[in-house]
């Protein structure tokens, strides 16, 4: 066993970070300074926090109340442990018999809310969320695609895992089911099937962390970090969560701390449920930019699997024909663009450099872009000074994010052409044993 393979206590000696993540100017674009400089100090080696310290050290560790539940379960069988946290989920834990000590101990720690939940501040901040503007979440759901394909430990998972290789259709189905269903009233809810929803997919990340772990063994661990690491979920949380107001607020349509702290509560709550030790959430907004800042610019990347990715997905989506194939690479140059503009066109670059679209122009596509989602946020900023925006605000809210749902219905379409139906977040059931 590796000496960092252990979960932290209070008190402990803090390990230091793993050697891949090291700051790197990849990641500081133009993007990330407009919509984190407004808040906190943007450097190209981030301000360290007690907070980003701890961040550091738990890239080492994983989800130790749901790791514990995945071991257990490898002993008596996954379709049977799968049963009885589903009969937990819907019944309570004293419904299960037999449950294992390490599933007993999971449903104590979800079935009783921290002491600094709060029911009130965590609607709010899903309506604030749900209210933001399709240019800002689109720049948080790109930005999230950088991180997956771009960044050196999520790229490194997805890659060896194979989902997006294998299984996109599925993987893509979850994935958007997934945003929606966090977005929808009542998640906070412990009965509530979005609940349900976010510890299934709890399970599978351990699931794959157990076997890539397994897989990987000691030394991509040293130099890397535990895969799907407590540290990247609280990270991801933060991002899911904050860009899409920090997008609005660079473009001019002002979001208060207030409104930023109450999201990040928002989000906080799900990295909660999605197993993140306490002591790293934060408690607010400014914490959480901090950390974000210091996450964003120590994603490295970009690696072998970002290429190997790309590149399949070139394969299975471009003509075989050249001159189809051509004509194809040249008509995503607007698509790209856009890409570009919300996220930075270095990471553009280095997401495609392998790729049939390593050389393509992105100008005047990009130019084009940042002014539509410019215009974008200025509709929705004149929308909020007329009358009823706070009543318009709280509809939209009723049944969850109308993008992410639309999101759904087509990802279903495509999913179901391909011979998916569902999400029972079970695909790596038979990934350990």
């Amino acid at each position: 066993m590796h000496p960092h393979d252990y979960h932290y206590r209070d008190g402990m000696a803090l390990r230091p970070a793993p050697e891949t993540a090291q700051a790197s100017p990849l990641w500081l674009t133009e993007p990330h300074v407009e919509q984190f400089s407004p808040w906190i100090p943007v450097r190209a080696d981030p301000v360290r926090t007690p907070l980003t310290r701890l961040f550091d050290d738990h890239r080492w560790q994983g989800d130790e109340p749901m790791d514990a539940v995945v071991l257990a379960f490898t002993k008596i069988g996954m379709s049977r442990g799968r049963r009885m946290l589903d009969q937990a989920l819907d019944r309570g834990i004293d419904a299960v018999e037999d449950a294992p000590p390490a599933l007993v101990e999971l449903f104590r720690h979800l079935d009783h809310p921290p002491e600094w939940f709060d029911a009130g501040t965590w609607e709010r901040g899903r309506r604030l969320w749900i209210n933001a503007s399709l240019a800002g979440k689109t720049t948080m759901m790109l930005s999230d695609a950088m991180g997956t394909f771009v960044g050196a430990e999520v790229s490194a998972a997805t890659g060896q895992t194979r989902r997006f290789l294998a299984d996109f259709r599925r993987r893509e189905l979850e994935t958007v089911t997934w945003f929606h269903d966090v977005t929808r009233p009542g998640g906070a809810d412990r009965h509530s099937e979005v609940f349900k929803s976010i510890v299934r997919v709890r399970l599978m990340h351990a699931q794959a962390r157990l076997a890539l772990r397994r897989i990987w063994g000691d030394e991509h661990f040293a130099r890397h970090g535990n895969p799907i690491s407590n540290a990247m979920t609280m990270g991801a949380a933060v991002t899911f969560g904050l860009l899409p107001l920090l997008f609005d607020h660079a473009h001019g349509r002002r979001v208060t701390p207030a409104d930023l702290d109450s999201v990040m509560l928002y989000w906080a709550y799900i990295a909660h449920l999605m197993g993140v030790a306490d002591e790293l959430i934060p408690r607010g907004a400014v914490d959480g930019l901090q950390m974000a800042h210091h996450m964003i610019l120590t994603a490295g990347g970009p690696t072998e699997w970002t290429d190997i990715t790309v590149r399949a997905a070139c394969d299975h989506l471009l003509s075989s024909n050249p001159v189809l194939r051509r004509l194809q690479i040249h008509a995503s140059a607007p698509l790209l663009g856009l890409v570009s503009a919300l996220t930075g066109e270095p990471l553009v670059r280095a997401l495609l450099r392998a790729s049939p679209f390593a050389t393509l122009r992105l100008q005047p596509w990009e130019w084009i872009a940042g002014r539509l989602v410019h215009l974008n946020v200025a509709v929705r900023r004149i929308g909020d000074r007329l009358p009823g925006a706070r009543r318009r605000r709280d509809a939209r809210a009723c049944h969850g994010d109308a993008w992410q749902r639309r999101g759904v219905a087509l990802a279903s379409k495509l999913a179901a052409r391909s011979g998916v139906a569902g999400t029972p977040y079970d695909h790596h059931d038979t990934s350990v044993g």
